[in-house]
């Protein structure tokens, strides 16, 4: 990636864009638990390993493979409330912010670096999850699912959050938990930091893995 001069030293990056489920939020945990309760108490034989299958893609998906998974005659109404319910008594605490979220942005927030969310949820869910947790300020735009033609891995939200904040994809620094998301902020022709969450990175394509937000960017040389 190239460098850049700016006031006080080198720029490697013009914008980041994070992720948010698994990423800025350890919502992942919560949301596989809660669907899991949800499907065992409708009746359905599913597993740990099942639910972990369903992390980091979109909601079109989910449905496909639980309908491959439970037959074509399973209900999804009952299900979708089954899982909102539990879901939100999990989150009846709060929403739980990843370590070193807080950090990390008042480190860019310092060297004056925008940042953007790009994700699978759609865009108002997003948006009252980053409010409950205490983080949509720090975001210049919130690209949902929602908002464009396909979804991760497909490009579109990382490309559709790099123009709304005006810059340019390959001077992006992208952060993710998934491999979908990988692979989707690398079509995107962004640098990557993959920050495995639920599940270890069985493809191993970002420029750079880390065990936390923090160790990715010192990794990356975003912060010191």
């Amino acid at each position: 990636v190239g460098e850049r001069r700016v006031a006080g030293g080198v720029r490697m990056f013009d914008a980041v864009i994070f992720d948010m489920d698994g990423l800025l939020l350890d919502t992942e945990r919560l949301a596989l638990e809660s669907g899991l309760e949800a499907l065992v108490g409708l009746g359905h034989d599913v597993d740990r390993a099942f639910m972990l299958s369903l992390v980091g893609i979109d909601a079109q998906e989910g449905h496909r493979r639980l309908t491959a998974h439970l037959g074509e005659d399973w209900a999804f109404g009952p299900f979708d409330a089954a899982w909102n319910t539990a879901y939100r008594k999990r989150l009846s605490g709060g929403i739980p912010v990843k370590p070193g979220v807080e950090t990390l942005l008042l480190h860019l927030d310092d060297a004056r670096i925008p940042r953007a969310v790009a994700t699978n949820s759609r865009t108002a869910a997003a948006e009252g999850k980053l409010h409950e947790a205490g983080l949509r300020g720090w975001f210049g735009h919130i690209a949902g699912v929602d908002s464009v033609p396909k979804p991760k891995p497909a490009p579109d939200v990382y490309l559709r959050a790099a123009g709304a904040i005006g810059a340019r994809p390959e001077r992006c620094l992208a952060f993710e938990d998934s491999d979908t998301g990988v692979r989707a902020a690398l079509a995107a022709g962004m640098t990557v930091v993959q920050v495995p969450d639920l599940l270890p990175s069985s493809e191993n394509r970002a420029h750079h893995t880390a065990e936390s937000l923090l160790e990715g960017a010192r990794a990356c040389g975003l912060i010191p």
